[in-house]
């Protein structure tokens, strides 16, 4: 599962250590899997709705019983907006959740996955003593779960990630980091089958059965991003190969004679493709972390302080 290091501009923990925190995401997912994987193979306690709801009234009103039987008790899958200070700040707090018991391994692979999303938005939102408010959207946002799940742990993800260059914001197409390069992402989706008819002028057709319409050439976006990011590359010394594509898993891009540099990824060629990244079995390197801190440190950071430190930092004023 990839790794989200920055979304749009939200405060990230990888802003602090980029270092640090890559390897510690490894570890706590191998960690937590294996604890939950291993209470499955055991046959553990798992609860439905029904049989928490009995639970609670059972032990409802008895002295300090609740609390000594709350790890068996299962959370809700979707965490409330407010959570205690001492949880949000505790960057160890990741705990799946097991709300029935699945069937297959397979099943509750998923069910992890799931939730190690969750985990991750909220350290990509949230730092010892800041955090950001996630747009609800992400939570389901398909495009951003394809990228978390379904590539290896060593790959570093930046989601609509957002510059500031010379005081000015400047929002750039997905960054993929691989331990061998980077790709520069255009996501096109508009349904089932539509064919994008690409060409090097300023719009594209867009056909879906008898309807078509045009959208902005997305070469441009990625020449874009891809100057910008060079630029930075050079400036910090990072030697670092850079890949453009557009990438549609649902539909096909017909653009037969695309100018060198690029790479389109459509229906036909996604799934070698995305096998290919899945094969790279390479650890993090060096010149990979060194490129993502580098653009990292450029990202526009909108944030609040939590309420400990607001109230911490007043203290020490007066």
């Amino acid at each position: 599962m990839a790794q989200l290091i920055k979304l749009q501009d939200y405060v990230s923990r990888y802003e602090k250590d980029m270092i640090r925190y890559p390897s510690q995401y490894v570890r706590l997912k191998k960690q937590q899997w294996t604890k939950i994987r291993q209470q499955w193979e055991d046959g553990g306690i798992f609860l439905n709705e029904e049989e928490i709801e009995r639970f609670k009234e059972e032990v409802e009103g008895k002295d300090g019983l609740l609390k000594r039987f709350k790890k068996i008790l299962v959370k809700q899958q979707d965490e409330p907006e407010e959570r205690p200070v001492e949880e949000e700040t505790d960057e160890l707090s990741f705990e799946p959740s097991v709300y029935y018991k699945p069937e297959t391994l397979d099943d509750l692979k998923h069910l992890y996955l799931d939730q190690l999303l969750q985990f991750q938005l909220k350290w990509a939102s949230s730092t010892l003593t800041e955090k950001s408010y996630v747009d609800p959207k992400y939570h389901r946002d398909d495009q951003l779960k394809f990228f978390l799940q379904r590539f290896p742990d060593t790959f570093l993800l930046m989601y609509e990630p957002i510059l500031l260059l010379k005081k000015a914001p400047v929002e750039l197409e997905i960054l993929l980091f691989t331990p061998t390069g980077l790709w520069c992402i255009s996501m096109l989706e508009e349904g089932e089958g539509t064919v994008f008819v690409g060409s090097t002028e300023r719009f594209w057709k867009v056909k879906q059965g008898e309807s078509e319409h045009t959208l902005l050439n997305p070469l441009i976006s990625l020449d874009r991003t891809a100057s910008i990011v060079q630029q930075i590359f050079d400036k910090n010394d990072v030697d670092f190969t850079i890949h453009k594509a557009v990438l549609t898993r649902t539909g096909y891009v017909d653009f037969p004679d695309i100018p060198y540099g690029y790479k389109v990824i459509d229906k036909r060629n996604i799934e070698k493709w995305h096998q290919h990244q899945r094969t790279m079995s390479s650890p993090f390197k060096h010149m990979q972390m060194k490129a993502a801190r580098s653009l990292i440190e450029y990202t526009q950071t909108t944030s609040v302080k939590r309420m400990q430190w607001s109230e911490d930092m007043s203290d020490t004023e007066e």
